[in-house]
């Protein structure tokens, strides 16, 4: 928000430099983000008279000017603007002077005429934007004076950064206020009296939504001059603001506004007819805003309406065709109240936003209207005339927002902000903040404002109290704490351990939204339904995650999607499942892998990855629990992944998650070309370690013997290792699976299954024969369950 310096001390005069104000406001908590002066310093700029207009004798669109610019002697000055006319008042820059963009003003002669200075617009003076014709200056200026001393040119323009909470610093009143409260000093801004009704005249009023609209100010002011102009000096307050002048009626509304933060509208009187309904609108209701747009309203939008139409959109922006126009004799003036809300949600669903909604959904005051009604009746009979009638105040009450007291104490105070704060303080910052302070016992009933909507608790009040005495004047302390040391299970495996496994590996860590597509998430895991979100931040992220897979696989099609041929991801991250009604976060990994398994180098053939690669990435993350022997890997079938490339994880029998290939529909759905596999286990089971027990190392040898036996198909390597185990053997150190066979010599539908065993006894050396009979042992009992023959 931009605030004129030289308007914020009418209000506020502190005894204090700009840049010290500046300083004051940043740490008042408004911060200023920048400080800049109004124009570049003018020498020669003058105000002019302009005595006679006749045409160029070479150019239509040029105009022949005499000028009196004080200095005694009428001057010649060849001007194009359109709006210049005899006896128009208005800056000139002499010959010698120099304009805010550097250029130099000579004397010339233009097709043949020679002009002795320029008559300058808005914008060529660095005022404004506007550059459609010369700026018109009042009257009664006087000729000769320099413009920088008639316009008080000498100002600062103050842009603040507002937090959203502070909706009652959009106004110069409220500055104001901040000022006042920290150089303690009281306001002196324009007595606001009211103004005495001329006409009995009313419009009336109806609240048919008072939940959305509790209080609408009105008043009638009849026979306004049409052709009057809005003063030089309030068209120089707002264009320092940043709002273009309009109109008298337009411009005072947006001076009480930016005076006040009160924003105001003002209808054509003799375009409404009967009287004003504040309503929601009707479903498919048209109407034609003051920006020429015409849109098409929702049912819970809240419009301004007569009798018969909409003629505004509430808080947001006036009618086209109730506007007051050069023509309007009559009008009337509102100032409501509408609840932020309202207007947030119709301003954004109509991609609005403007100086009026910006006020609302920030918390206008809801008791200022009245003052607001007051000070533009004053400005507006001052330069338009009229005759008003008298300020009418529909209102709810009990619809309005109220503030409750609330409890201050001196002890929270001292431990908030660390030092104690003298009662006599307290008091005299909160009343000076406009605050009913009503003490007794240590502590306070404080009553916050109307104004006030983001007070509303202890803490608040004591940042009221911490900004305005001064955050550098709080002491600094070092913090004095018992420091613990938690317990940390020894065998629990660390979440930077679990990182630098798959790390290691290749893989790169990735963090994805918790809220992801619902129609995603159901092709991905159709056996949990999801915890739909109440107000999604949009449509593709509607619903809790129950598997991370849906963020992994997005990341994964946006990295392939641009070019890069082998992507590994994981994730450490929580699924959110429902049970019995019951919402549960449990933590888990989940990986993504597609591409070759090394990246492109001379020394190693480039191979894409698959199934067992995969595996080995899994089984690398299991590993680091300690003991593998109760862990199994069985065939079996996920929604997301392949039928015949899939496994299920268990642990002693309680599951622990899937690993597989991506189902080759949902791959096609992605446009996926290459092979990619995806693993998701429970990150308990893989941290859930066993505690280190010493065992000495055998100084004995060990005997390994290779069997092979041929099999079924159907029999998996798992159940093998299974049986083996079952069968008892305690010097069988070592198992492992070295060859799978099929082809010559092996009849269809089996297979031959290489196995090493490795025997080794702690306390002595085993014999062969023991060593054979282990291996009987063994065939025996996989003949004896698979029907498995010995292959010679």
């Amino acid at each position: 928000m931009k605030v004129s310096e030289q308007w914020l001390r009418e209000w506020a005069d502190a005894p204090v430099d700009t840049d010290t104000l500046v300083e004051q406001l940043t740490a008042a908590g408004l911060t200023v983000d920048s400080a800049e002066p109004l124009s570049a310093p003018m020498d020669k700029v003058v105000v002019a008279e302009v005595l006679e207009v006749s045409g160029h004798p070479e150019a239509d669109r040029l105009s022949v000017c005499r000028v009196d610019a004080g200095s005694g002697e009428t001057l010649s000055v060849v001007c194009g603007a359109p709006n210049v006319f005899k006896g128009m008042r208005a800056p000139m820059a002499l010959v010698g002077a120099r304009l805010p963009d550097g250029h130099k003003i000579r004397r010339s002669k233009i097709r043949g005429v020679a002009s002795q200075g320029m008559l300058c617009s808005a914008r060529e003076l660095g005022l404004g934007e506007e550059a459609d014709g010369i700026m018109s200056l009042d009257g009664q200026a006087p000729i000769g004076q320099a413009l920088s001393e008639h316009l008080n040119l000498d100002d600062v323009i103050i842009d603040i950064e507002l937090t959203p909470n502070r909706g009652d610093c959009l106004g110069i009143s409220g500055v104001a206020r901040e000022i006042g409260v920290v150089n303690k000093i009281p306001l002196a801004g324009p007595a606001l009296q009211p103004v005495a009704a001329a006409i009995d005249d009313r419009f009336a009023v109806h609240l048919d939504a008072p939940e959305h609209c509790p209080r609408y100010v009105g008043r009638v002011i009849r026979d306004i001059d049409p052709a009057a102009h809005t003063p030089v000096w309030i068209q120089e307050r707002l264009r320092r603001c940043g709002v273009r002048p309009i109109s008298p009626v337009v411009d005072i509304t947006n001076y009480v506004m930016l005076e006040l933060g009160q924003p105001m509208h003002a209808f054509d009187l003799d375009t409404l007819d009967k009287a004003i309904h504040v309503r929601l609108a009707h479903a498919g209701e048209r109407l034609t805003l003051l920006d020429g747009n015409e849109i098409t309203l929702g049912g819970d939008s809240l419009v301004i309406a007569d009798e018969g139409r909409a003629v505004a959109l509430a808080g947001i922006m006036g009618g086209l065709d109730t506007s007051v126009t050069e023509k309007s004799h009559n009008i009337f003036l509102e100032c409501a109240w509408f609840t932020p809300k309202t207007i947030a949600l119709e301003a954004r669903r109509l991609g609005l936003h403007t100086d009026a909604s910006h006020r609302f959904e920030r918390h206008a005051s809801p008791v200022g209207q009245m003052a607001a009604i007051e000070r533009a009746t004053q400005l507006l009979t001052d330069v338009v005339g009229g005759r008003p009638g008298p300020l009418v105040d529909t209102c709810v009450q009990e619809a309005l927002p109220s503030q409750a007291p609330i409890t201050l104490r001196s002890a929270r105070i001292e431990r908030v902000l660390g030092m104690p704060v003298a009662d006599a303080t307290v008091v005299d910052i909160l009343e000076r903040l406009g605050m009913s302070v009503g003490s007794g016992g240590g502590q306070w009933q404080v009553t916050p404002p109307a104004f006030r909507a983001d007070i509303g608790m202890e803490t608040d009040l004591i940042e009221e109290l911490a900004r305005i005495i001064g955050y550098d004047a709080i002491p600094s302390h070092a913090p004095t704490a018992q420091l613990l040391m938690f317990a940390r299970e020894e065998a629990r495996v660390s979440d930077a351990a679990v990182r630098a496994v798959l790390v290691q590996r290749g893989y790169h860590e990735a963090i994805t939204y918790s809220f992801v597509d619902a129609g995603d998430q159901r092709r991905l895991d159709p056996e949990h339904e999801p915890l739909p979100l109440a107000n999604p931040i949009t449509s593709d992220m509607a619903v809790m995650r129950t598997t991370l897979w849906p963020g992994l696989l997005q990341a994964l099609v946006h990295n392939v999607n641009r070019q890069q041929p082998r992507v590994r991801l994981f994730e450490m991250g929580l699924r959110f499942r429902q049970l019995d009604g019951q919402l549960y976060q449990q933590p888990v990994i989940a990986g993504v892998a597609a591409g070759p398994v090394y990246p492109e180098q001379w020394g190693a053939r480039t191979t894409d990855g698959d199934f067992y690669d995969l595996k080995s990435d899994v089984e690398a993350l299991l590993a680091l629990a300690g003991d593998s022997g109760d862990l199994s890997y069985t065939q079996s079938e996920h929604p997301a992944l392949h039928p015949g490339q899939s496994a299920r994880i268990e642990r002693s029998g309680a599951l622990v998650g899937y690993l597989g290939a991506l189902h080759p529909v949902l791959a096609r759905e992605r446009k996926l070309a290459l092979p990619v596999y995806l693993f998701e286990l429970d990150l308990d089971s893989v941290q859930a370690g066993h505690t280190a027990e010493f065992r000495a190392l055998s100084k004995y040898p060990t005997v390994r013997r290779d069997v092979s036996v041929v099999v079924d198909e159907s029999v998996t390597a798992q159940a093998v290792g299974d049986c083996v185990g079952q069968v008892g053997i305690h010097v069988l150190e070592k198992l492992e699976l070295f060859d799978v066979y099929r082809g010559e010599g092996i009849d269809s539908g089996q297979k031959s299954l290489s196995l090493g065993l490795t025997f080794q006894d702690p306390s002595r050396t085993l014999t062969d024969a023991e060593v054979d009979q282990g291996v009987d042992q063994i065939v025996a009992s996989l003949r004896t369950k698979f029907g498995a023959i010995l292959r010679g």
